[in-house]
């Protein structure tokens, strides 16, 4: 699998209300013992994933995650810009993730950051 298509289906992920829909989808993606880890938490392997994100889909009900970049993938690496809306479709928050990929294109690790870039410090 092109790592662009596997961040495609993991952040589909995020936005699927059914378990073994949300499961399927990351086994397309997700390496079964890959880990996820943002200012909120912390999931190590495919399983906790799928839990993480219906605990983050109970906290945010009728919120919505969006791709607001394209995937940057190459050498093992990559990265991809999203948002947070709400039902109106105002962002409630934005954010970056920098991730790893394997050899199947999988992905092994996605370390997230919330909000904007920090300004430099004068």
């Amino acid at each position: 699998m092109d790592p662009k298509n596997a961040v495609v289906s993991y952040q589909a992920a995020w936005g699927e209300p059914d378990e073994d829909a949300r499961r399927k989808l990351l086994t397309e993606a997700w390496a079964e013992d890959a880990v996820y880890l943002d200012p909120s938490g912390r999931a190590d392997g495919r399983e906790a994933l799928v839990q993480h994100i219906a605990g983050f889909q109970q906290m945010f009900a009728g919120h919505t995650m969006e791709a607001t970049t394209d995937t940057d993938a190459h050498d093992g690496y990559l990265r991809f810009g999203w948002h947070l809306v709400d039902a109106d479709g105002d962002e409630v928050l934005e954010g970056v993730d920098f991730g790893t990929y394997g050899d199947d294109g999988k992905v092994t690790s996605i370390v997230g950051f919330f909000g904007p870039w920090p300004s430099l410090s004068s």
